[in-house]
This record gives C-alpha cells, structure tokens and sequence, in this order.
C-alpha cells in the first residue's frame, strides 16, 4: 500500500455515485482456476449514506460496517438501502474497506520491525478515527457509534473490542455487532505459520533466493516493497490457493498491542472497548469450510489432525467420543435441527449432511464461529455498565451469511417474509438507535436473570412450501421453505443447553486453549 496523502485538498463537491476500486483479493484453497485476484492497493476508501432528516442539528447514530471474506476478499459495497428503511432511516451509515490478504494481513519479524502487522485492522482503526473527526459534516453523531459486521467483519468487530487491553473504552464506538465472529487460528507475529507465509510469499514473487545471511544489505521486506503490486497480488494468490482446504493464509496475528493476545483470554480478563454487543451466528455455520469428503471416522480424524495439529491424542480422542461422537443411525436423512425438542442435534445431523461429515461441520462451526459469539455475549455480561444479547439465526438453511439476509443487509429471496426481516432487522436498528435491541420483539440481555442462564433469541420460520436448493457450492442440495405461508418462530431459548449442550462444548475449546492456537492463553 503507498499510503500517499491525496493529490490535493479539495473544496469542490466530488460525484460520488459509484464504489470505489476494491482492494486486491485472496481465496482460501483450493484456489478457484478462474479466480480473479486484481484490485487496486490504492483502496483505503469509505461510503457515507446520510438520511435526508441528519443536519448539523440532528445528529443520528452512526452504523458503521466492516465487510467480511476471511480477511482475504470482499469489498466495501454493502447495499444499507433496505436495511435503512427497515430502520425507518434513523441513522447514517458508513461502509469501509481495508487492506485484504498478503496487503493487509502479512506478518513475521521483519513485518513486525520495519513495518506494520495487522495493517488491514489499524486500517479499520484509522476509518473510525475519520468518523469521530468528520461524521458531523454528515450528521451522524460521533458519539454515537456501532460498529458491525459479518464472518471476518465480525471477527474484526472482537478484535477492536479487545484492541489496547480495553485502553480506548469508548472513544471509537459504544455499541459492537458481531455476526458470526470468524476466529481463525491466531499465531504470534513471529511464529512459524505467519513466518512461512512471510518466506513463501518472498519465494513467489522471487525476493526469497541468493538473500541469505550475509548475501545482501536489503532485506527481503524491501525487496516486497519494491515489487510491482500486480506481481505481489499474484504471488499472494498463489501463496493462499497452497494452503489448507477451506483456510485462509494471512491472517491477524498476535503483536501484543492492536491485538494483545488470543481472544478468548483477552475478552476473560474483562478489558474491554465499548459498552454493548449483539453477537450471533446461524446454524449451520461450517458447511462451505469443511472438505466434501469426509466419509468415514478415520478420514474425520485424519481432518481434525490436519486443521489442529497441536492437539494430543487425550485431546483428540475427547473430541470425537464426547463432544461430538458418532450416533447417527444408518437410514437417518439430513434435516435442520431444532436445537432443544429433546431429538436429533447438529452433530448428527444438519441441512447439508449426516454422519462423519456432519460431525466435522458442528465441530468446525463451535470452534472457529460459533464459540466466539457466545464468548463474546459473555464478555460483556459481567456488568460493569455493560450488556450483550445473544441470536442464532435457523432459517433453513442457515448456512454461514444467512442472518444477513435476514436482517436486511442482503436481498431476502423466497424463504424469508417481509415480517420476518422486518422483525429481525429492527432488533439491529433499535440497537444502534437506542442501545437495546427490544421493541417489538422482547429480547433479554444474555445474562439477564443472573447465575449464566444464557438466554438467546433463536430465529427461525414455520409454513411455507419446501423444496430443494443448492445453497452451499461443496454440498449436496439442502430443504429450505419458500411462502406463501410462512410465519415468524422467534423465542428466547437456553444457549448453555442448545444443540445437545454447546455451552460446554465451548468451555471445553476454551480449556484446551494451549493446543489451538486462536484460543490459547499467555
């Protein structure tokens, strides 16, 4: 990224009705052939969309949105248009972008020493910091800040919650909406993961060979610098398609400032930024990050092994025997749980598949999304002038991004009826608006009778007409129910006791925090 000021400081009104130039991309392996990885570095650019009533003397809230894509893709051109309305237009919106993949997310030593790890988070910090010094002009009120956002957005959403050990409180935002909080495994900058990404990308873009000790004055991060973008994009690109199936390579690390340490500690010890969070996930989280191929417990186990290899055989042989063992009987189809009616749960079965396959997708689910989001509810349960509630959107087929549709944020197509995103994306707007999600729709604070009873919205339909669909591209088709006659199912459910007992499956994740690096404690 050149970080070059603008040309000039204009006065003039600028035309401004198209997005911006994305930033360049990523995937996560195996790399599509036909993928397209090109963009622009120059690409540090935000969109403000300000409701005719915001002035100078009516400063709304300001919702402010941080895409998601695994911190290696996506762009910021979220369509706020439905979801304002939903929200009869009470706020201004704010929709960034940020560095993506080798440009934002490389780390390792001389990253760490000569430049900056975790480039695309302080890229997020720093458009906050734009909102607090201009957001009047638009009338959006700086005190008045939620940030959000979905998968990686979210899970960037954790990150500024912990940023600082809790230093900046609330002169950033005071309101937090995390959807589906991705928390990949999460390694010190100069560990050996962030420092084979490092090597491997110099490798490819040919700024690795005849620069060992002693060969050279320039290090290999000038060299990087010195490369043309286009052949930094490739190289990177090529860097992530080698990877593990489903992972993404260049990723947040560690570097005991911006993020002091692994999250789940960090959001124990009580630092905080910010006052309140909504925090959810959906269903079916995992579906298009697990590989299509498990069919048997010895390909399951092989699987768990590759994706977390520092854990031991206690580890292991816990996981598969207790967490999530093998029950499923022979003739049993896949199906949408029901998360607490005492029958099947989403480790037997799901939307997309049965048996060994299921049980990899729940286990991936808990452990890279869904824990996260109840971590995160916790967190700021403990009082202290702090709140949370908790969601679980269960659409059918409530895959990964699904509650995006459901709250507005993405076109509702033919399984959601107008009243359900109606319902759902109100919850967001009176949250942002007047710091509580409840209007309509009677939603309790996560700990809201005291001694973690865990209380969670679950949001889900009945009625309507079923029928087959591709939803996730790696999976079989799944069931989902299109109108006429749908209807709203949205009740307060026990967290700690859904799904067969997820609240100690993610107490189990957190305990073995030194064997899985994006929960490990200090």
């Amino acid at each position: 990224m050149s970080g070059r000021n603008p040309a000039s400081n204009r006065t003039k009104a600028i035309k401004a009705d198209s997005f911006p130039q994305r930033c360049p991309q990523t995937q996560p392996a195996p790399q599509p052939e036909d993928d397209d990885y090109s963009g622009n570095e120059d690409c540090l650019f935000l969109s403000v969309y300000s409701p005719a009533q915001a002035n100078a003397t009516n400063l709304l809230p300001v919702f402010f949105w941080i895409h998601g894509g695994g911190y290696g893709r996506g762009q910021g051109n979220q369509d706020i248009a439905e979801f304002s309305r939903i929200n009869d237009n009470r706020f201004v919106s704010v929709v960034i972008q940020y560095r993506l993949g080798a440009l934002g997310f490389l780390a390792g030593d001389e990253v760490y020493r000569f430049g900056d790890v975790n480039a695309g988070l302080l890229d997020q910090q720093f458009a906050m910091q734009w909102v607090q010094k201009h957001i009047r002009k638009f009338g959006g009120d700086p005190s008045r800040v939620t940030i959000a956002g979905q998968s990686a957005g979210a899970g960037a959403v954790m990150h500024h919650a912990v940023s600082f050990d809790g230093r900046l409180g609330t002169k950033l935002f005071k309101n937090a909406i995390a959807a589906t909080p991705y928390n990949p495994l999460l390694y010190r900058y100069n560990d050996w993961q962030p420092a084979q990404a490092y090597y491997s990308l110099a490798l490819a873009a040919g700024c690795f060979p005849g620069r060992g000790y002693g060969n050279s004055s320039a290090t290999i991060l000038e060299c990087l610098r010195a490369t043309p973008s286009n052949e930094i994009q490739k190289a990177g690109a090529n860097v992530g398609a080698s990877g593990i199936w489903g992972a993404w390579t260049f990723l947040p690390v560690i570097d005991g400032e911006f993020v002091p340490g692994p999250v789940s500690s960090q959001l124990q010890s009580g630092k905080l930024n910010g006052l309140r969070v909504i925090s959810g996930n959906t269903a079916s989280e995992a579906a298009a990050y697990v590989i299509p191929e498990i069919t048997s417990d010895a390909e399951l186990e092989a699987w768990l092994r590759l994706e977390y290899p520092l854990l031991t055989e206690e580890n292991i042989d816990e996981i598969l025997r207790v967490h999530y063992p093998s029950s499923n009987p022979s003739d049993i189809v896949p199906f949408a749980t029901c998360g607490d009616c005492n029958g099947a749960t989403a480790d037997e079965t799901g939307p997309f598949a049965i048996g060994p396959q299921q049980r990899a997708i729940a286990l991936y689910s808990e452990s890279t999304f869904v824990c996260s989001s109840y971590w995160l509810a916790e967190a700021y349960s403990c009082g202290k002038g702090r709140d949370a509630w908790k969601y679980q959107y269960s659409v059918p087929a409530a895959q990964h991004g699904a509650d995006l549709n459901g709250v507005g944020l993405r076109p509702k197509g033919p399984i959601l009826s107008s009243a359900f995103v109606r319902a759902f994306g109100r919850t967001w707007g009176n949250f942002i608006v007047n710091n509580n999600p409840s209007s309509e729709q009677k939603w309790p604070t996560f700990n809201e009778h005291g001694d973690r009873p865990w209380r969670m919205l679950n949001l889900n339909e009945t009625g309507g007409s079923p029928y087959s669909s591709r939803v996730v591209a790696t999976m079989p088709n799944a069931t989902q129910y299109e109108g006429p006659g749908l209807a709203n199912d949205i009740r307060v459910v026990d967290a700690n006791t859904w799904e067969g007992g997820r609240g100690k499956r993610c107490e189990f994740w957190r305990q073995i925090g030194d064997r899985v690096p994006f929960l490990r404690r200090e």
